[in-house]
């Protein structure tokens, strides 16, 4: 069972990636899309809550994309999946229970375990989950050729 929702998921895997790709040129969002088999439209939005949130910074051009926008050792993963909460109105469509058990008991209990489990999001940075891809065997420059015209 993931505790991460997919948006949550793939913000932090495209932060990553651009921390991974994004040098010498900002990471096109068509080029991280490819890689992660996604639609671009269907990332720009969380792109955009994570360029809000000052974790990426978009650059525009013919050689314009997105990079961090800090260090990657001060971006933690708590962070990045703030961001895409914040971003997010996945939930909108369900109708909020109101009741007595849902406000005095399960909601405390469920907020205790999400600060557990953001709290320990925190405590992983971006440079950590780069050097676990490095170590994994991924390749910066293997991907990040282009040969649009």
């Amino acid at each position: 069972m993931n505790l991460l929702s997919r948006r949550s998921l793939l913000a932090i895997a495209a932060v990553v990636d651009i921390a991974i790709h994004a040098r010498p040129d900002p990471v096109a969002a068509k080029h991280l899309a490819d890689r992660h088999q996604l639609p671009p439209r269907h990332l720009e939005t969380i792109l955009q809550a994570l360029v809000r949130a000052g974790i990426l910074k978009g650059v525009r051009g013919p050689k314009g994309g997105y990079e961090l926008a800090t260090e990657r050792r001060r971006i933690s993963a708590g962070d990045i999946v703030r961001a895409a909460m914040n971003g997010a109105d996945e939930e909108g469509s369900f109708p909020e229970p109101q009741s007595v058990l849902v406000d005095d008991v399960i909601e405390p209990e469920i907020k205790q375990a999400s600060q557990a489990f953001l709290a320990h999001l925190d405590t992983l940075s971006v440079e950590d989950l780069c050097q676990r891809a490095d170590k994994a065997g991924f390749n910066s420059h293997a991907e990040n050729t282009d040969f649009t015209i």
